[in-house]
């Protein structure tokens, strides 16, 4: 599908008249469901959040370059399965560029069809259409978002949702040390409480709702178990990162991709109310970092998300990305 003429090629100048080095191009998709059954509150303020952030680092605001995709637009912004692709497929379309994706909504799982996840599903976003149209999983987003990126753009996605911590599929994973070792004892607890929780789920009768979620949280018990089994074997570098094993041989493409996601693949995200405003807590806690403290590392900025997050809510933001990197350079937007 051709991106719709609203996403068309911006020329390189700002929106101040300015010629720009490198140009500067951001989709921005917020979803709140509105009407449906699971409605979401702080998605859309999320994305007024996000543009702001952005536009006081040099981001442009008109349409050419600042695409925003909401559920209270019109066509061709109302963020469908369909239209979602298209903005994609346009802002990473150009060479020479700094791209920017934000997405706050709902995220999800569907089954993997190529058995290369130990979970055995698929990392997913929500659109708005998803009940006819269905989900888009890690697999097509990595195909519009990294494989379609051109070799001299760079790519800077921020996924504050559900089951995102590899929703991109991206080959690298930062784990919180150099060996790539995670806290051990806290991995075997989180695989209790998935497994408990899904026992407890399926007392006092059975459902088809129930069974699918119970098949869900054994599953995510059986990837933690069985990810204990790999760790201090060595197969993370010196900076701390770690390579994901996909189906797909993603790791020789090479692009130069971050990726901070809300939480990890078995957790979810939060819809939190923080000073009187509905905002998804990770990208609070993102901008809070990002505005506080400028010129941090990408591990930084990381740990200090966490550390925001840490003792309200339970979900560990991630960082990924798509070829072996310092981290401990400046994250520069």
């Amino acid at each position: 599908m051709q991106p719709p003429e609203q996403y068309s090629q911006y020329d390189q100048i700002n929106h101040y008249g300015r010629p720009t080095s490198r140009q500067k191009k951001s989709l921005l998709i917020g979803i709140n469901y509105q009407g449906q059954a699971h409605a979401l509150q702080g998605c859309r303020q999320d994305v007024r959040n996000m543009s702001q952030f952005l536009i006081s680092r040099g981001y442009p605001s008109d349409e050419r370059s600042m695409v925003v995709l909401a559920d209270d637009r019109p066509e061709p912004f109302y963020p469908t399965g369909a239209n979602i692709l298209a903005a994609m497929d346009w802002l990473v379309s150009s060479p020479g560029t700094q791209c920017f994706l934000h997405y706050s909504g709902h995220g999800g799982q569907v089954k993997d069809p190529d058995g290369d996840r130990a979970s055995g599903f698929d990392d997913t976003i929500v659109p708005v259409d998803y009940q006819t149209h269905g989900q888009l999983d890690s697999d097509t987003l990595h195909r519009h978002l990294v494989s379609k990126l051109h070799p001299t753009s760079t790519l800077f996605v921020v996924f504050d949702c559900c089951h995102s911590g590899s929703a991109i599929e991206l080959p690298f994973v930062y784990r919180p040390d150099a060996e790539g070792n995670v806290n051990l004892m806290d991995n075997v607890k989180e695989g209790l409480h998935l497994m408990q929780a899904a026992q407890h789920l399926l007392q006092g009768g059975f459902s088809a709702n129930k069974i699918g979620e119970a098949k869900q949280l054994f599953a995510g018990a059986q990837s933690f178990f069985q990810g204990l089994k790999h760790r201090g074997e060595g197969t993370a570098d010196e900076e701390g990162l770690d390579e994901e094993k996909f189906m797909e041989d993603w790791v020789h493409e090479g692009k130069s991709v971050f990726m901070f996601s809300g939480c990890r693949d078995d957790q979810t995200s939060a819809d939190a109310n923080i000073g009187g405003s509905h905002v998804g807590a990770m990208s609070w806690a993102l901008l809070e970092t990002l505005y506080s403290r400028p010129g941090q590392s990408y591990i930084q900025v990381l740990q200090n998300t966490r550390q925001l997050l840490e003792g309200k809510y339970q979900q560990v933001p991630q960082l990924s990305v798509g070829t072996k990197v310092d981290l401990d350079q400046p994250l520069n937007l």
